[in-house]
């Protein structure tokens, strides 16, 4: 029997935890359209060639080539049984096209998982995130600062903004930032357009079928956020 799980969620949201759960517990991979973008990169084949083309550019990758990437990814042999998406379908364009694939293939989307957190918490979830250069551990000056020894914001010697955050990990060890995560306007702007993306998609798969769309609580422990998702699919499955 196969499952498709789609997952949706502002960053910060822990989508990416929580495909990593999904993935142990039901044996299905992640398929992120960031990921298979990326890997175009070093492909040479026709497809490849043409997302090349269009990211350089520097133009948005259509409906219709973003869904023939899909489509080459969901033919691959570890696919077969069913995938986990995540940052696709972003359009009900997207959406009606993976309905209307899984459809010719016997199978259909399982769940629709929204992740919900409000975007003030998920701005803090991005912005204060820190990373040990050292042991690769993450960590929060917001919320989760157990091991940090210290942490300030430093004014740029020609006032550059936003600040850098300096901060220690209690060994000693120095905690950096992603730049995407350091860029307060970066992460604003990223909350605006999955706000603008969501809302169509949200209402599309509220009318294709009642219960299909499953509405979890975010601002929990990583467990109980686990534990909801597991029972939301094994509800569906």
């Amino acid at each position: 029997m196969s499952l498709y799980i789609i997952l949706m969620g502002v960053q910060g949201a822990g989508k990416g935890e929580q495909a990593r759960v999904i993935q142990e517990t039901y044996g299905i991979p992640q398929v992120s359209t960031g990921d298979l973008f990326r890997a175009m990169k070093t492909r040479t084949d026709a497809l490849a060639q043409k997302i090349q083309q269009i990211m350089a550019e520097g133009k948005l990758i259509d409906d219709d080539t973003t869904n023939a990437v899909v489509e080459d990814r969901l033919g691959q042999d570890d696919a077969k049984n069913g995938v986990i998406f995540d940052g696709y379908p972003r359009t009900p364009v997207q959406a009606a096209w993976l309905d209307q694939y899984l459809d010719k293939q016997g199978a259909h989307v399982n769940a629709v998982l929204l992740l919900e957190l409000d975007f003030y918490t998920a701005f803090k979830r991005s912005f204060g995130r820190v990373k040990s250069d050292a042991s690769g551990k993450t960590y929060n000056i917001y919320f989760n600062d157990e091991g940090i020894n210290e942490w300030k914001f430093v004014d740029h010697p020609q006032n550059e903004y936003p600040p850098k955050l300096h901060a220690v990990e209690s060994t000693g060890g120095v905690l950096s930032r992603r730049p995407d995560d350091a860029n307060a306007h970066a992460i604003l702007k990223r909350i605006d357009t999955f706000r603008e993306l969501t809302a169509p998609l949200i209402t599309y798969y509220e009318q294709k079928r009642p219960g299909l769309l499953v509405r979890i609580d975010a601002d929990q422990s990583i467990e109980a956020v686990s534990a909801a998702v597991k029972a939301a699919i094994d509800a569906r499955k």
